[in-house]
């Protein structure tokens, strides 16, 4: 005897196929898994564990959902990271011999998902491959749901596929071991990553058939390399028609400004960095649209802001004029909201799940855009009149719908009522020898109660028995004799047919039968006219799309304040009264402080100094801001913008460490500071808050002066750096493009009032201990703060070499002084084998070892000073400052003080 039953034989040879995700296996009403599938599912899903007879050795495990409500437990697990193959019986039980044949119908992935939670209304729903062929990169990204993809690529650099990849926040990632196992590596998860190996021995032909030979032939080998494993994963999943994949959008990565996704965090263009929601950031501020693909391509134009001048300004030239015309606006407003996700409708249709609604919902947009079109045509904007000429209203195809769906479908399209009346000559026999054999049923109920003369008769109906005559037991006396034929007995009544209602009742039930398939039938082949015309109705999408995105841009412009940038070719940046958009919108009626920025090529950069909590950030991140509204598109908040085309934009902002990397903040800082020296152009705009925090002060001084300095001499491109040493304040007379600026303060008595106003100079204080103060730090420890600045602004910095501000930047002017030129060629950043680094004796400072047990000596250092040195240093060292209270290792510090005062 076999170990297991043929239905658990057919189950686990299915399942060889799908040996990564769950199988649902289809019986009767549920979906059913069984084994190790059924254990980790009941855990999942929170379901019962139950157990089958699987053969005559064991008891197999078993859980099974409904399935008429699958859908919601396959989200749930797709949410957990899992995939979901989905096996259906694909025989008639009738006609099988054995067990019914059975096969998976569709792989559910987090990447195909094409409806529920984890398809937002707002955002795309992207999967993504990555390949990388003779030293270039490439990456495609689709949206099943809407039919989108986007192909591009480069020159191989991690660098630039995960900045690509990151444009698209997937939800999966398909490549080879290589590429996949480098994105597994990555701190910040990127999407769910899948080894994928082709099943297909020439994946090439998939996408040659899916695009049609001209199409494909356009697309550089290496694009059609990762397009084709795209299509071939989406095939061997989703084993059905790919409609909606009706083009691909090939593009340049040089066509759009690089925002690397620590950029996008930092400037917080589509979420928050605190709680990672929409509201608070830049696309929340900006998203009036009305439609969800409007909302979606919005997103998509915040991600990447444009670097065509041209384009930009044809999408100026409509906002300005939608601007000044509110009925307009309005009355835009209010066709668009009349219009359904067509993106989403189409992908429906395409994929064979749409239903009479989904068709009713096209139709009703469809009749929005003849209007539409009209408004946009009598605008004076070209822009609107060149998306007017475009649109195509598809009056046909709304035609028949109109014609064939009824008003009121149901929602399964298997349960009848989906055509309209006099759509179908044979469906409208059907249905009224349907409806007159219901009538006849009803008219031999009274008929029959009539003649037995018992008014408790009725005639009823299940799909078990038929129709039938129900008697109750005390009524059975007055039947007739030899009238009825008994068919089933009950508890309180007998029920009983009669060669007439036999009759009656097989007419009644093939009328149905046919009239449901001949109705599903119809249904269909609707749906497949209309699929038929998916690329018309793709382009009427995008078009409606940007028309909503337009037309919300001048909406927030106008509401707003905003003014219309002025687009150059020329380096300089120049904003009058400049405003950062998100926060003046959260200031609940107090007045925002604007200020102006001039970057221009005899002053790139902005030193800007001063305390915490005066508004540096802010206004650093809102210059990079208003360059990125201007490049897609919208008006910017300020007086007056003059902007030239940005091509990066590289943001050093706020303390962060990478602790599943193993790296500290000042190592990410580097990293992140390493990135701009190598990537950044004369074109880019670089911005660094704080710049050099993380180590001792000397050497982040000197790290923040070579790295200003760099980027003054060798890239040449705008730049805004904040930092608290002030002793870099010299270097507006060493340095011909740099500025000193500084947030305005007013102190009145022991009061500081930060006035959030850039001006000229540099600050003399950060005002720390103010800001410690504020924050509600005992006054403990604020006062001894205050005493230990006062006492250390008296002593040597470091070994009695710069013993004030000024010194230190004599000292620091010194070393640019000396290097002649400092950036006259740029070299390797590894030394030779041969170059040692100057002893930390020779520059006067004093540099501890981190792991050894000597210290570097001073230069001039008596023999008895340095016996006190190290007995100083070995105190320090075998402190346990980490299990110290704050009051013990400020006593330890004054004990040290005190030592060092005797050397």
């Amino acid at each position: 005897m076999a170990k297991y039953t043929p239905m658990i034989e057919q189950y686990l040879s299915v399942k060889e196929e799908a040996k990564d995700a769950f199988l649902f296996f289809r019986l009767g009403d549920f979906y059913e898994m069984f084994f190790d599938d059924a254990i980790l599912a009941a855990k999942e899903l929170e379901i019962t564990l139950t157990g089958r007879a699987g053969g005559a050795d064991e008891k197999i495990p078993m859980c099974g959902v409904p399935y008429h409500s699958a859908e919601s437990y396959i989200q749930r697990l797709i949410e957990k990271g899992y995939k979901v193959a989905i096996c259906e019986q694909v025989e008639d039980p009738a006609e099988a011999k054995g067990v019914v044949r059975r096969e998976i119908v569709r792989v559910v992935t987090p990447g195909t998902m094409m409806e529920g939670k984890a398809v937002s209304e707002k955002s795309n729903n992207y999967m993504v491959a990555v390949t990388e062929i003779d030293k270039v990169m490439a990456v495609a990204a689709c949206d099943l749901s809407t039919g989108e993809l986007h192909v591009t690529s480069s020159p191989s650099s991690k660098e630039w596929l995960r900045d690509e990849i990151g444009i698209y926040t997937p939800s999966e990632i398909i490549g080879d071991e290589g590429l996949i196992g480098w994105i597994k590596e990555q701190a910040g998860p990127l999407g769910k990553p899948v080894v994928y190996t082709p099943r297909s021995k020439a994946p090439d032909e998939s996408g040659r058939r899916q695009f049609g030979e001209a199409a494909w032939i356009r697309l550089e080998p290496e694009r059609r390399a990762c397009v084709a494993m795209l299509v071939t994963y989406l095939g061997e999943t989703q084993k059905r028609s790919l409609g909606q994949l009706s083009r691909i959008s090939a593009y340049e990565p040089e066509q759009f400004m690089i925002l690397d996704p620590f950029t996008r965090r930092n400037l917080e263009l589509v979420e928050t960095v605190r709680d990672r929601s929409k509201k608070g950031s830049l696309l929340h501020l900006l998203d009036r649209t009305q439609t969800s693909m409007g909302a979606r391509l919005l997103r998509r134009w915040v991600d990447k802001p444009l670097l065509s001048s041209s384009q930009v300004e044809a999408r100026l030239e409509a906002v300005e004029e939608l601007f000044g015309a509110f009925m307009l606006r309005e009355d835009l407003k209010d066709k668009l909201k009349g219009i359904y996700d067509l993106e989403r409708l189409v992908g429906r249709i395409a994929f064979g799940t749409a239903n009479g609604r989904d068709l009713n919902a096209l139709k009703l947009s469809l009749r929005q855009i003849p209007e539409l079109k009209e408004l946009c045509s009598d605008s004076r904007s070209n822009t609107l009149s060149r998306l007017a000429s475009g649109l195509d209203d598809c009056g046909d195809l709304a035609e028949l719908i109109e014609e064939a769906i009824a008003d009121d479908p149901p929602v399964s399209v298997r349960d009848g009522g989906l055509i309209r009346p006099g759509y179908h000559a044979k469906l409208d026999e059907l249905r009224e020898a349907s409806t007159n054999g219901k009538r006849w049923i009803a008219d031999l109920e009274a008929a029959e109660r009539q003649a037995t003369g018992i008014k408790s008769l009725k005639v009823g109906y299940n799909k078990v028995f038929g129709y039938y005559i129900e008697i109750t037991k005390s009524n059975l006396t007055a039947l007739p004799e030899g009238r009825y034929e008994r068919k089933q007995t009950l508890a309180n009544a007998e029920r009983f047919v009669t060669p007439e209602l036999k009759e009656r009742e097989a007419l009644i039930l093939e009328a149905e039968d046919r009239m449901l398939d001949l109705e599903y039938g119809l249904f269909t082949e609707i749906r497949d006219k209309l699929s038929a015309n998916i690329p018309r109705l793709q382009r009427l999408a995008e078009a409606v799309a940007e028309i909503d995105v337009l037309r919300s841009l001048a909406e927030v412009s106008s509401d707003s304040g905003f003014v219309k940038p002025v687009l150059t070719d020329g380096y300089d940046m120049i904003v009058e009264n400049g405003r950062h958009p998100v926060v003046e919108t959260v200031m609940e009626g107090r007045a925002f402080i604007a200020n102006g920025t001039a970057l221009k090529q005899d002053a790139s950069i902005l030193l800007i100094t001063g305390p915490n909590m005066a508004g540096k950030s802010t206004y650093m991140r809102q210059v990079a801001l208003i360059s990125i509204l201007a490049q897609i598109g919208c008006f910017v908040p300020a007086a007056r913008a003059e902007i030239p085309i940005v091509d990066r934009i590289f943001t050093r902002i706020g303390a962060a460490d990478d602790l599943i990397g193993g790296q500290s903040t000042f190592m990410v800082e580097m990293a992140d500071i390493q990135v701009m020296t190598d990537k950044a152009t004369a074109r880019s705009l670089i911005i660094i808050d704080e710049l050099g925090r993380g180590t001792s002060t000397t050497e982040g001084i000197a790290i923040a002066q070579a790295v200003i300095e760099y980027v003054h001499d060798v890239i040449g491109c705008k730049a805004l750096v904040s930092t608290h040493f002030h002793e870099l304040a010299h270097l507006e007379s060493a340095l011909p493009g740099l500025r000193n600026y500084s947030m305005a303060v007013q102190e009145s008595g022991e009061k500081v009032h930060f006035l959030r106003k850039l001006v000229p100079g540099a600050a003399s204080t950060s005002y720390g201990i103010y800001c410690a103060k504020l924050a509600g730090l005992p006054s403990v420890i604020t006062d001894r703060a205050s005493g230990l600045l006062g006492e250390l602004e008296q002593v040597p910095v470091a070994a009695g070499k710069m013993s004030s501000p000024a010194a230190s930047m004599d000292a620091v002017s010194a070393v640019r002084e000396d290097a002649s030129p400092v950036y006259a060629a740029v070299e390797p950043a590894s030394a030779s084998a041969d170059s040692k680094p100057a002893p930390a004796s020779d520059m006067g400072i004093i540099q501890l070892s981190m792991f050894g047990d000597e210290p570097v000596q001073p230069q001039s250092a008596s023999a008895k000073e340095d016996a006190r040195l190290r007995g100083l240093l070995k105190q320090l060292k075998q402190a346990d400052i980490m299990n110290m209270t704050p009051l013990q290792a400020m006593g330890l510090l004054n004990e040290l003080k005190m030592k060092a005062k005797d050397l």
